[in-house]
């Protein structure tokens, strides 16, 4: 089918936008000032009404998501190994994501072959080229960010907030299926495996981007293996509360933090490659309500800089956090970036084999405060990298 869509300039607004004031036809997009043909044709299968039943998404066809479109409660969506999804451009209220809303599930299962790629309508990247094995955008470079929203899942596990249930950042206020948050933490949201979420995070208000891959509640019986995210403009993976665990994941290029921990978040996150975000390495924050529960983060490596990008520091905590920190590798660090809050109490922020490619004599230069005993000068890195060859991050050298 044609597209026949009138899409919105692909940048998020602002002074610098170079696509602000440029008028595309129904078929292009605005990439830096300049209007670019979108694909279509008969493949092309338009998304504009919410999930309501069980739902299969194939490999042979692109998914372009027209808005927000939320799997509704009692809903599963079914997405194919090799599925391209891509979210129009759009802000404020019509930003484009996929929202799995408490209650209904997500089964979207690729393979180190066949992965899932969710991504802008100006990539041109195709389900073709996926199961040639080239998993790289063919077009965009992957610093281009805010190019549509991203992918949120909601569940009903316990948080630690104002109260049992709030809405999730990213999504308005007066949508009722961004509300997350409950009492059953062994829920499942259902099974995300080799999904590649890439050029988000568009702005629904001042300062409010949607992240690559945003977990509000979300229980302990939900499966999260090998994921990536590449290009988001805020953060790359943000957990609100619940109790999921993550393994394999990649976070390449985002805008603000790699990992972000909120309202007490209870899971684990074992073997992770960040690289070069913008804002923190790990923004770890400690409980906003009653409950207080800690999580794990560990075996991962971490490229603070290169010649292009800097990352604002290395490891940031507040002071009521509760986070183990264990095996991490942090190299590529440049002058100034340091590890925040190392002075907590005993037991509660907890650094074990965390990795400084530094100097030695240098070390108490990259720590604001007492250096732990955790933490040390060294080069071993303990992550898994070859896990993670179906990234674009991998193919592109940049680990």
């Amino acid at each position: 089918m044609a597209l026949g869509l009138s899409l919105f300039a692909l940048q998020s607004c602002g002074e610098d936008d170079p696509c602000e004031n440029v008028s595309c036809g129904a078929n292009q997009a605005c990439i830096d000032g300049t209007c670019v043909d979108l694909a279509g044709g008969e493949n092309v299968v338009v998304v504009n009404t919410n999930i309501s039943a069980d739902t299969e998404w194939t490999s042979d066809k692109i998914y372009q998501l027209a808005g927000r479109i939320t799997v509704e409660p009692g809903a599963e969506l079914t997405i194919q190994a090799g599925t391209v999804i891509k979210g129009e451009a759009g802000t404020g209220a019509n930003a484009t994501a996929l929202l799995v809303a408490r209650g209904a599930t997500i089964q979207a299962v690729g393979t180190a072959t066949l992965p899932i790629i969710f991504t802008s309508v100006a990539d041109e990247i195709t389900p073709e080229d996926v199961a040639a094995g080239n998993y790289a955008s063919p077009n965009l470079d992957p610093t281009q960010n805010g190019l549509w929203g991203g992918v949120i899942i909601l569940g009903n596990a316990p948080i630690s907030a104002s109260s049992n249930e709030v809405n999730i950042e990213g999504i308005p206020t007066s949508d009722p299926n961004g509300l997350y948050g409950g009492s059953n933490g062994t829920e499942s949201s259902g099974t995300i495996k080799y999904i590649s979420i890439r050029h988000g995070g568009a702005n629904i208000g001042s300062g409010n981007e949607i992240n690559g891959l945003t977990l509000g509640g979300v229980g302990s019986g939900t499966v999260i293996e090998n994921v990536e995210i590449v290009a988001n403009q805020d953060d790359g993976i943000e957990f609100f509360g619940g109790t999921v665990n993550v393994t394999n994941a990649v976070v390449w290029n985002v805008g603000d933090d790699a990992i972000d921990t909120d309202q007490s978040w209870a899971g684990t996150l074992d073997n992770f490659v960040v690289v070069t975000p913008l804002g923190h390495c790990f923004e770890l924050d400690g409980p906003e309500g009653a409950l207080e529960a800690g999580h794990v983060i560990r075996n991962g490596a971490v490229y603070a800089s290169n010649a292009d990008r800097t990352s604002e520091d290395l490891i940031n905590t507040d002071d009521n956090s509760i986070v183990d920190l264990e095996n991490i590798f942090i190299t590529d660090i440049a002058a100034g970036q340091v590890i925040n809050r190392v002075d907590h109490v005993a037991g509660v922020v907890n650094f074990t084999g965390i990795n400084l490619d530094v100097p030695a004599a240098d070390l108490a230069n990259y720590v604001n405060g007492t250096v732990p005993a955790g933490v040390v000068a060294g080069s071993t890195n303990t992550a898994d990298l070859t896990v993670f060859g179906w990234t674009w991050a991998k193919e592109a050298s940049a680990f």
